[in-house]
């Protein structure tokens, strides 16, 4: 059986022999692309021909998803989760976290979750049960119980991981320690975003949680949803070499296009043809009111200034922003007839795609969606209760990608300064936009070599990046 795999500056002929060993020879007459060229054949890097290596009988995924603080985490593994069942056939893939957002997702053939008893991480980092009236330690044990549970009876081939090895206070550790007693095949596959915190506290955080060791001993590939670029991550925060052997940086993830075109969003919210929209929006909303707040008080200032450019403002509270504050945003946009609130949407990418400009948080999801689009952004970061915003903002601002405020500095006026900058700017941001976008097709890749075991990934310098 013959592969073959695109690389962006060559490609690999791959010859799998019966005892699943790979040789890769360069095929040579293939004109190589500029060393830092990021453009459409790297999204379609590694297309593996899966019906070739598939027996008919279905693998099971069994996907853990961190869910501690805001939205993201769950929104990227929802997206992962629907592109491996488009891609693999012969999938059932289990989802198990506390998200409380879960009910909202419309699930696809092959895909369903068990939902645990909500968490939460407040800005001042501790750790909290946020419905349930019980203590942190029993509802933790209630969780580590239920994930072992599902994975008895599931009986998983891969077990995917988001964010932390042994998952929150270690609820992990029994689900390990079983599959690797009991399913010794069962493949683990831990998956980071491309910031974490600041090294400082990510490092010591992992010496705190034996996570060093635990990632040298039970996980088969570190997959990394960012860019070597932007931030190395295991630089950064100081992987040793048997650690670094296994991590693989996959690209951004890049959303499907929004469900409606930008005209239907644009009538729908009755803008003409002159005029400019802003999308404000601060993710899951969580702690986003600070920023809404000074974004409104910008607008008031200068009202005038907003009808004379005819600018219209389309603000997104999210769905985890407290009830009272989301009442108060209502209430001081009464008096605007260039304003529109809504609380939530699952096809923020159809807004993005109609807005001149966007105001945002740094959040992996929100920023990807943003940057996708080729849209011009005004970044405000969190950097509470950890700094993975405020770095990934200044690595993308420093790379000229966007335009960011320190939230220390934030100030009405500073806000809408920027941001009438930012309109009446003529630079083409879906041109210069350098991100690499190919992270479901890699993560993809990786983790059917794993499943399908039909040859070493080690053995595919192609793939790395």
């Amino acid at each position: 059986m013959r592969l073959t795999i695109v690389k962006p500056d060559r490609i690999f002929s791959l010859k799998v022999n019966q005892v699943n060993q790979v040789q890769p020879r360069q095929t040579a007459g293939y004109r190589s692309l500029p060393p830092k060229s990021l453009n459409k054949s790297a999204i379609i890097m590694a297309q593996i021909h899966l019906s070739s290596i598939t027996t008919g009988e279905y693998k099971r995924i069994m996907v853990y998803s961190h869910d501690a603080f805001g939205l993201g985490n769950i929104c990227r593994m929802s997206a992962i989760c629907q592109h491996l069942l488009q891609s693999i056939p012969n999938l059932s893939i289990l989802l198990v976290s506390g998200s409380p957002i879960l009910h909202s997702f419309r699930l696809p053939a092959g895909l369903d979750y068990i939902k645990l008893p909500c968490l939460n991480r407040g800005q001042a980092g501790k750790m909290a049960v946020k419905y349930l009236n019980a203590d942190i330690e029993s509802t933790v044990k209630l969780r580590s119980e239920l994930i072992l549970a599902a994975a008895k009876n599931y009986q998983p081939d891969l077990f995917l991981v988001d964010k932390k090895p042994a998952g929150i206070q270690g609820e992990l550790d029994l689900t390990i320690d079983y599959l690797k007693s009991n399913l010794p095949h069962t493949k683990f596959v831990l998956l980071l975003r491309d910031i974490l915190n600041t090294p400082a506290k990510t490092i010591q955080q992992w010496h705190r949680e034996d996570a060093y060791q635990k990632v040298e001993l039970i996980y088969d590939r570190l997959l990394v949803v960012g860019m070597q670029e932007i931030f190395d991550l295991s630089r950064q925060y100081q992987f040793n070499e048997a650690i670094a052997s296994k991590v693989r940086f996959c690209g951004y993830i890049r959303k499907e296009s929004g469900s409606k075109n930008p005209s239907i969003i644009r009538r729908e919210l009755g803008i003409e043809a002159d005029e400019k929209l802003v999308l404000v929006t601060p993710g899951g909303g969580e702690d986003g009111y600070h920023l809404i707040d000074n974004y409104l008080r910008g607008l008031g200032q200068q009202r005038h200034r907003f009808e004379g450019q005819k600018i219209q403002s389309l603000i997104f509270c999210g769905a985890e922003m407290p009830r009272e504050q989301q009442q108060e945003i209502y209430r001081r946009t009464r008096a605007y007839t260039n304003v529109t609130v809504f609380e939530f949407t699952d096809d923020m990418m159809s807004y993005i795609n109609a807005a001149d400009s966007v105001v945002c948080m740094c959040g992996y999801n929100t920023i990807t969606e943003v940057l996708q689009q080729g849209k011009k952004a005004i970044v405000v970061p969190r950097t509470k209760p950890g700094k993975e915003q405020l770095i990934r903002a200044l690595s993308m601002a420093e790379a000229g990608l966007i335009e960011t405020i320190h939230p220390d500095k934030l100030t009405p006026n500073l806000l809408v300064e920027t941001l009438f900058t930012n309109l009446n700017s003529t630079s083409n941001f879906a041109l210069t936009n350098g991100l690499d976008f190919g992270g479901l097709t890699r993560v993809t890749d990786y983790l059917s070599m794993l499943l399908f075991d039909s040859f070493r990934v080690r053995s595919f310098p192609c793939l790395t990046l």
